[in-house]
């Protein structure tokens, strides 16, 4: 049975129509009349669910952003312009001057330097750690910190961490958790493990053919008891909550971010990421399966290669409990210098050398030389950037083709 069967008829059925059109309609517009000032004056308290501006939504983006709320659990979500749109919008939402953000495990290179570089010109300080540094990481958090970060799995170093404790240690301190699901969507979901908000470039493999650039913030209920956000802590959402009850954060996302810092999706992108939603759980099912398959194979043949799958990988035993849909497209390969790593990728004919991940073509950069170019050496020794190291995205042709044209290529 395909890992992700529940997941078929639900989107194929969400995004479709059974009556007019049967393709999503793609709405392009930027503007939207409002009739009369009464109408406009509703619109903007919203007490009136129409369109207000492209800026702050549009009708195929919430098209997308209603799918993607279910999928997730979540009691909404907001379509963004990228992934780096999407964790920037989940972020700056919540987030001052003087704020802390705890960022665990390994993280994809826009992420990092947002966290390093940018957020800490607006005062806001940013502490990381392994995905096992538990202790660490509890007594690391302090008045100041609003936000853990980290993602379900560490793009590139396949370290995989153990989402339940974190979200543990995360409620225990009335910190707000964002788990980053970009490589995991259906596999893992990070709400029902304790996360509040999850974030995805779905521009990865919810497309999945490269065509759509954007990202989504998908956010859990305001409970009606106590909850975290009606904490001190989160004092700025004691407005959204008595307007907005359990929806607040969605308008605090709005208002805070996308009205202001302007990470709207474009119609269009939505339109083709729904496209791309409707097989999804195919390409998914296919893609981990011929990932073990490819990682099994190249092992077997003394090749250097890091997917926790492999009984050697320290988190093996994670993989087996917590990730029974596997972990997504991703393996790296560790060549030992940057020379052969070139010539690992100037020899392959199937893969394609690009920064993407998630592709329904199979993917291949070298690490070092590109994405973290900039980073320092300590840097990437914690975020396991090796001179040698290749990332692979899986896609979905035969796996016995990729197979072949790796071993031949690493010759």
């Amino acid at each position: 049975m395909n890992n992700f069967e529940e997941y078929c008829t639900k989107f194929v059925q969400s995004v479709g129509s059974k009556e007019g059109a049967v393709s999503p309609s793609l709405v392009n517009s930027a503007s939207f009349g409002y009739a009369t000032p009464q109408t406009a004056e509703g619109i903007f308290n919203g007490t009136i669910k129409k369109p207000l501006y492209s800026r702050m939504g549009n009708p195929t983006s919430a098209r997308l952003e209603a799918i993607m709320a279910d999928m997730d659990g979540g009691i909404g979500a907001v379509a963004t312009s990228s992934g780096m749109g999407a964790t920037s919008l989940a972020t700056m939402s919540l987030l001052a001057c003087g704020d802390e953000i705890i960022s665990i495990g390994g993280l994809f290179g826009g992420t990092y330097s947002f966290f390093s570089e940018t957020l800490t010109r607006f005062g806001i300080k940013t502490h990381f750690f392994d995905v096992d540094a538990f202790e660490n990481i509890q007594k690391t958090i302090n008045e100041n910190t609003k936000i853990l970060f980290l993602e379900s799995v560490g793009n590139p170093n396949m370290r995989l961490p153990d989402i339940k404790k974190i979200a543990k240690i995360a409620n225990d301190a009335g910190v707000v958790l964002i788990v980053d699901n970009t490589i995991t969507p259906m596999s893992i979901s990070p709400l029902a493990l304790g996360a509040d908000i999850v974030v995805y470039s779905t521009t990865k493999i919810i497309s999945g053919n490269a065509s759509a650039l954007g990202g989504c913030a998908v956010f859990r209920a305001i409970h009606e008891g106590e909850d975290k956000f009606k904490t001190q802590r989160y004092a700025h959402m004691s407005k959204f909550i008595k307007s907005a009850a359990k929806m607040a954060l969605i308008p605090n996302a709005k208002k805070r971010a996308l009205r202001d810092f302007g990470m709207s999706a474009s119609p269009h992108a939505s339109y083709q990421t729904m496209l791309g939603l409707e097989t999804l759980p195919l390409r998914m099912d296919r893609i981990v399966k011929s990932v073990e398959a490819v990682v099994d194979a190249l092992n077997s043949k003394g090749l250097d290669v890091n997917h926790p799958c492999l009984k050697t990988h320290p988190h093996h035993e994670r993989y087996v409990t917590d990730f029974k849909k596997g972990c997504g497209s991703l393996f790296t390969l560790d060549m030992g210098t940057k020379e052969r790593a070139y010539e690992f990728l100037s020899r392959t004919k199937l893969a394609t050398l690009t920064a993407n991940i998630g592709d329904s073509r199979t993917l291949a950069l070298h690490m070092a030389s590109t994405i973290y170019s900039d980073f320092d050496a300590d840097t990437r020794k914690f975020l396991g950037i090796t001179d040698g190291l290749i990332r692979i995205s899986v896609g979905l042709e035969n796996p016995i083709d990729i197979i072949n044209d790796f071993l031949e290529s690493a010759k």
